[in-house]
């Protein structure tokens, strides 16, 4: 299947993704990071999944989320009738065992149905012991075990757990999945129906907290409920997606692990809780950031695992042969170990946002972030190796110094606004010599743009964000230029990549899709170029990009017309909701800050 052909379901701690044949080809347990036991999506059958479908053809397929919820309704029809699946996980209290849920109702006629469950434990490798219990089957190896209950006969076949059973209009049949240590009893299962009220109850009440008003309401809020989705709820640490290895070129080797918090995905994350009234949950990630990077500043990374983990070392699984033969296939990120300015910014910019809203600024964060400023102060004029995470050489990028003027432009307004302790002075001074440099060394008259690097010709879409976060204002002429060659160089069919694969030594074969962050960033750079029409007409472009039940991965690829890369990711729906609000004139500046007033260069 293609990868927009998933659907996500989770629980708060993990996800799942299912096909729209009924087939769940991807689940990680107990956590987002941890080893597959379906791992279908990254191979074959045998590699791990559970279908649940009709035996006989199916000559209609539609799927949708109930509102407000992550609870995916699929109808699948045949020649014989009508069943419709309905697939979640309730949202796991703390001490809770993750499990997954699936009914199975008949709506017309009957159907013939097939259920075949392959249990796969680490990442497709492990082929559990398998016995059956009075209410279905449990597999175990290692250190995991599953439990499958249900009222539907089920035998061994080849490895494989199979059943069929029939539907008529108003049956219904249940399947609840549960992990749990095999060194414990499976313990007692909650009814499906209860479960599924309970998960309904839940989402409802919380996407009934959304207090954003402005346009595209829906879209906004579904990209809320993903991103939700992706937000651990014991750590408040935010995922970048669910998946690893899903290529952003198809059938190469740009696969990556992304089933970590990004510190680069603060800014967006925490405006995109705000933008939805979802304060509490800014606040949960604001201190998830603060843990991850306490200590010495030099030490501080740009990813993290879900609990703050500093160790994420990468490996490949050579057993399995990737997404449309897309290899290596990745676990752990290397990139974890790169130096990367732009996350003293992030952390920075966090701060000033979350400040803000909540009105002060806690005593030992702020004791954190002064330490954070005393080294940023001494290596903002060191290479680094950019926001993209190249493996290529290290190199002065525009984003990164832009990032480091938004550090400590932000400490200068906090020190400001809440009476903060330090050196305002040396810091307004730092930060005015790095715009300055900026703009003179990364600005290219000849072509006027901004350029990837110092000295370099190659493009970056990053230099969209410098209207964004406030180095210039939207209308600076520098500003417009560099909206327009960069949407000439780096634009396909009207997407934007992030830099171009031929121009940039990223240490890599092959190219890539369209980012589709970057898209959306284009769409705020020409909201504030004045530009409004062609704003709102790439947005809308945009949206229609997505899948059926309006998911985004992270790229995509006008050669095939595809989603690649991650899915869903969390990059995506975060510029998402950030361009919607630049959209509507009645939301406050994504970033929680007007550009400023045109300075002096």
């Amino acid at each position: 299947m293609r990868i927009e052909d998933y659907a996500l379901i989770g629980d708060l701690q993990t996800a799942a993704l299912v096909g729209r044949n009924g087939s769940v080809d991807w689940l990680c347990l107990p956590r987002f990071d941890s080893a597959a036991c379906f791992t279908a999506l990254l191979g074959e059958p045998t590699h791990g999944r559970w279908l649940i479908g009709p035996v006989d053809p199916v000559t209609r397929i539609s799927r949708r989320y109930r509102d407000g919820t992550l609870i995916l309704e699929t109808d699948l029809e045949t020649a014989d009738g009508a069943v419709r699946l309905i697939d979640f996980m309730p949202p796991r209290e703390p001490g809770a065992r993750p499990q997954l849920t699936r009914i199975v109702q008949g709506l017309r006629g009957r159907v013939r149905l097939q259920v075949e469950l392959v249990v796969r434990f680490e990442y497709g490798s492990v082929v559990p012991w398998v016995q059956r219990v009075p209410d279905g089957v449990v597999a175990q190896a290692g250190p995991d075990a599953l439990h499958l209950a249900t009222s539907v006969p089920l035998h061994g076949h080849e490895l494989t757990t199979v059943g069929e059973f029939e539907l008529g209009a108003g049956g219904t049949e249940r399947f609840m999945l549960t992990w749990f240590p095999p060194y414990e009893p499976p313990g007692l299962v909650e009814d499906a129906y209860s479960a599924l009220a309970r998960t309904e109850r839940w989402w409802l009440d919380w996407s009934g907290r959304c207090g954003y008003t402005g346009a595209y309401a829906d879209e906004v809020l579904r990209s809320l409920i993903v991103l939700k989705a992706l937000t651990d709820r014991q750590t408040g640490a935010v995922v970048a997606a669910p998946t690893t290895s899903l290529p952003e070129d198809l059938g190469g080797e740009r696969n990556w692990d992304y089933r970590y918090t990004w510190l680069r995905d603060s800014v967006l994350a925490l405006n995109a809780l705000l933008a939805g009234g979802y304060t509490g949950e800014a606040r949960a990630f604001a201190d998830c950031i603060f843990r991850a990077t306490a200590g010495h500043p030099e030490q501080m990374q740009i990813m993290y695992g879900i609990a703050g983990e500093r160790r994420l070392a990468e490996y490949e699984l050579d057993h399995l042969p990737g997404y449309e033969g897309s290899r290596p296939v990745r676990v752990g990120n290397a990139a974890a170990g790169q130096f990367q300015l732009d996350v003293y910014g992030e952390v920075l910019g966090v701060a000033a946002v979350v400040a803000g809203h909540v009105g002060r600024y806690p005593d030992r964060q702020w004791r954190q972030q002064r330490k954070l400023l005393d080294y940023l102060d001494g290596v903002w004029q060191q290479p680094d190796d950019g926001m993209w995470e190249s493996r290529g050489p290290r190199r002065h990028y525009t984003q990164s110094k832009l990032m480091a003027w938004v550090a400590f432009d932000r400490a200068v307004a906090m020190a400001n606004r809440f009476g903060l302790d330090g050196p305002v002075e040396k810091w307004a001074a730092t930060r005015d010599a790095i715009r300055a440099e900026i703009l003179d060394r990364a600005w290219d008259p000849r072509r006027e743009t901004f350029t990837q690097y110092y000295g370099s010709t190659a493009l970056d879409a990053g230099a969209l964000m410098i209207p964004l976060v406030g180095l210039l204002p939207g209308g600076d002429p520098r500003v417009t230029s560099t909206i327009d060659v960069v949407r000439a160089e780096l634009g396909r069919d009207g997407l934007l990549s992030r830099y171009s694969t031929d121009d940039t030594d990223d240490g890599l074969a092959g190219t890539e899709g369209q980012f589709l962050a970057c898209s959306f960033w284009l769409v705020d750079a020409l909201a504030w170029n004045g530009r409004r029409d062609e704003a709102r007409e790439l947005f809308e472009r945009l949206l229609g990009l997505a899948n059926d039940v309006g998911l985004f991965a992270e790229e995509y690829d006008v050669r095939h017309g595809r989603q690649v890369g991650n899915f869903p990711q969390a990059f995506t729906h975060l510029a998402l909701i950030n361009a919607a609000r630049v959209l509507s004139p009645d939301q406050p500046h994504p970033f929680e800050q007007a550009p400023p007033a045109p300075r002096s260069s």
